[in-house]
Order: C-alpha cells, then structure tokens, then sequence
C-alpha cells in the first residue's frame, strides 16, 4: 500500500510539472525533477528508520504526523495562492 501513496504522488507532481512547464525546458525540468523524487524518497525512508530506532514506532509516527502538517500549514501560508487554486491550468497570483 506504502506504494501505491508514494505513486499517486509522483503521478501529481510529474503531471503538474509538465502542465506548467514550457515546451522548450520540458525534458530538462522534468530529469532534474525525477532526481529529486528518487533522493527523496529514499531520505525519507532513511529518516523514517532512523526516528523510529530512536523514539519507537508510534513517538516517530506522531512526530512524522506533526510535522507533516506543520509543513502543510506554513506552506498555506507562504503561498496563499496554491490555497485558493480549483484547477491548475491557472495558477492564481
């Protein structure tokens, strides 16, 4: 199932960025966003083991719940516009 999440994302963000990326610089956005996708998850995945080595299983998961939505809510706050987006083919300001 972890899968499957981590799918849908990058089934997301890759259409995203082709969607908004112009024609010319498509290919180039597109492999240095696959690096980013694959370091990633793989940090991701580090940082996970090693919190859970240290704090237990479910210390890491509310720490890691906490976090993600702390990261939501400033990111709301930074850019108010993705806030207040209906569909992507036009990014509000």
């Amino acid at each position: 199932m972890k899968f499957f999440y981590k799918l849908i994302s990058v089934v997301v963000r890759q259409t995203l960025i082709q969607v908004h990326t112009p024609d010319s610089m498509r290919g180039r956005v597109s492999a240095v966003n696959m690096v980013f996708i694959g370091a990633s998850n793989e940090l991701g995945e580090f940082e996970s083991g090693v919190t859970a080595s240290l704090w237990g299983t479910v210390p890491a998961v509310v720490a890691g719940g906490l976090g993600t939505i702390a990261v939501v809510c400033i990111w709301a706050s930074l850019f108010p516009g993705l806030r207040r987006a209906n569909d992507f083919r036009k990014l509000p300001k």
